[in-house]
């Protein structure tokens, strides 16, 4: 079986502006929340279902390029990527839910295909929360 991670939080911002930071200018903003990953378009595209984002992942000292395929996008309502990483695919889904008018909950899940669920997830859990604070962060402090 699968392993998977799942992280929320509540973002003090509304929703339409943490969809546009997080999913439309995902591209220019996810390296700043995960230092280890470069990403880029071979076009002027904006993100839409079909869209590949070109990745360079240098975590571990040792660096795997990669895509990131958009299979689902959502206005306010969610992003979805299939991931790969040199050999490895993985799965990301992040979705968006107004608390109020100036509080978004974020919830991202990334199921790990290749690896078992009884795998110590320490290291990984440990990244994603660490990633998700630097977000969050970003987010109420410039939007």
């Amino acid at each position: 079986m699968a392993l998977q991670f799942e992280s929320s939080q509540v973002i003090d911002r509304p929703i339409d502006k943490v969809f546009h930071f997080y999913a439309v200018e995902h591209v220019r903003n996810h390296p700043r929340w995960d230092s280890d990953i470069e990403l880029w378009l071979d076009s002027d595209e904006t993100l839409h279902i079909g869209t590949i984002i070109r990745r360079r992942n240098k975590r571990g000292g040792k660096t795997v390029e990669g895509t990131m395929k958009v299979l689902e996008f959502e206005t306010n309502r969610m992003l979805a990527m299939e991931i790969q990483d040199g050999p490895a695919v993985m799965y990301g889904k992040t979705t968006f839910e107004a608390i109020n008018e100036n509080q978004t909950k974020l919830t991202t899940i990334i199921d790990i295909p290749w690896m078992d669920e009884n795998a110590d997830k320490t290291f990984l859990n440990n990244r994603l929360e660490h990633a998700a604070q630097i977000r969050k962060q970003l987010m109420e402090s410039e939007l």
